[in-house]
């Protein structure tokens, strides 16, 4: 069975076309998967299927209904802020030991493949007291951290990893994922990453037009997990 939680260096990085690439490749290689994004905001039901979670169910082509959202998605929350904020704003306040047994049960029914998606970063609070990187560190499960190529990733990618690492978490690929306009090229970004990072194995993404071939890079990384 493989058990993959993905997370990022920080918000609108591509986690989720990250995850929904997996998640084809590994179907199309006739395995089983599940997938799940526990934790969702910024969501609209009138909009179900341009949502994280719509994506994830597209991907593993479940229909982008009511209840499959419910099954893959609980918490979810209309305002496009941390949890934390966003809950606050509908008069709620998010569970953290519920958002960590709901993640371990989906991993101990998981048949082959199973998947989650964080929020946000590393660092992005769920509630008053806990971080995304503590429901990793509950979890203990192999990591993708994705990333951008966007001018200031390198700080950002390098602490994100620096505070993993000093958790004992095991990351299991760098995913650069190229951003639109940026300034410095996807192959400088990765290089600097692997000078600084020797022993996190990195690979690139480049950004592709809606409807393109899988690319090889996503062949890859599922062979690194």
């Amino acid at each position: 069975m493989t058990a993959i939680f993905v997370t990022a260096t920080g918000t609108d990085i591509g986690k989720t076309f990250v995850a929904a690439s997996l998640i084809r490749h590994w179907r199309a290689a006739g395995r089983t998967v599940e997938a799940y994004k526990p934790v969702a905001s910024g969501f609209d039901p009138a909009s179900a299927a341009a949502s994280d979670p719509g994506a994830l169910l597209a991907a593993l082509d479940r229909p982008i209904t009511a209840s499959e959202i419910e099954r893959i998605a609980p918490w979810r929350f209309t305002a496009p802020l941390s949890p934390d904020m966003a809950a606050e704003r509908e008069g709620r306040a998010l569970d953290f030991g519920a958002i960590v047994a709901h993640s371990r049960a989906a991993v101990a029914s998981a048949r082959d493949v199973v998947l989650i998606e964080g929020i946000g970063g590393v660092m992005v609070p769920l509630d008053r007291t806990h971080t995304v990187l503590e429901w990793i560190a509950d979890l203990q499960i192999p990591l993708v951290v994705v990333t951008g190529s966007y001018l200031g990733t390198l700080s950002h990618t390098l602490t994100c990893l620096d505070v993993l690492a000093r958790r004992n978490l095991a990351v299991k690929a760098l995913v650069v994922n190229e951003t639109p306009g940026a300034t410095v090229t996807l192959d400088e970004t990765a290089r600097t990453l692997e000078r600084f990072a020797p022993a996190t194995p990195v690979t690139t993404l480049p950004r592709l037009p809606a409807g393109s071939p899988e690319h090889p890079a996503i062949a890859a990384l599922a062979a690194m997990l």
